[in-house]
């Protein structure tokens, strides 16, 4: 299997005090190992991949630009104790790194949705980061950067929608070609929702005996899937 090579390195710059924002609003998170809980969703505006599969293309362009400060108090004013950051891809603009820190210093719980595109050292290492690791269904299989595995730590997780029997053959090969399995975080396997059934995902784990965590997106299947914030 080829490694494949970075292709977006993280920006930071001392001055990036506000982001581009599509929507803020409060649900019950779907995915990841906190599904269930109450929690606030900032989604930030663009993203630089097509995946085939993607549920967020309304992101790409637009929102509305806010002060960093701004985007905390509706997060506070929300009043759940998990929020996570999310896209879009999140990562490419600069401010979203001062808005993390800032909202781990209100002691909330932040995670972070983002692709495996661009590297995640500069994150604060207290962020919950969930690594999308694209897989060849998504079109965008040679833009995932393995150097995150070594930016990765325990509070992490790797997370890779399935939407073929060809996908799970190549994430399965790649948890084996880089030892995944010792790595500290956590492992997420899910379906493209309407595309692979989550039972036959399930059986192939089981016949595997894949010692990863399956998951479904449950927001789709609590509401419409195509309904936005929630």
């Amino acid at each position: 299997m080829l490694a494949a090579r970075p292709h977006i390195q993280p920006r930071r710059t001392p001055t990036a005090d506000s982001v581009m924002v599509k929507e803020i609003y409060l649900s019950v998170q779907g995915e990841s190992s906190h599904a269930g809980l109450l929690c606030s969703f900032v989604r930030l505006t663009g993203c630089h991949l097509r995946c085939t599969y993607c549920d967020s293309e309304f992101a790409f362009r637009g929102g509305t630009r806010m002060k960093n400060a701004e985007v905390v108090e509706q997060v506070k004013a929300l009043r759940a104790p998990l929020v996570e950051v999310t896209g879009g891809e999140p990562l490419l603009q600069p401010g979203v790194y001062p808005l993390m820190e800032a909202l781990l210093a209100e002691g909330l719980t932040v995670l972070l949705e983002t692709s495996g595109a661009i590297d995640v050292r500069l994150v604060p290492p207290a962020v919950h980061k969930i690594v999308d690791m694209k897989t060849p269904s998504s079109g965008e299989c040679d833009r995932n950067d393995f150097g995150n595995f070594t930016s990765m730590n325990a509070n992490d997780e790797l997370k890779f929608v399935i939407g073929s029997r060809a996908d799970y053959d190549w994430a399965r090969a790649l948890i084996t070609e880089h030892r995944l399995l010792d790595k500290p975080f956590g492992l997420l396997f899910s379906t493209v929702f309407g595309k692979l059934h989550p039972r036959e995902l399930s059986e192939w784990i089981i016949e595997d005996r894949l010692p990863v965590r399956f998951q479904l997106q449950l927001h789709k299947y609590v509401w419409d899937p195509a309904a936005r914030g929630v």
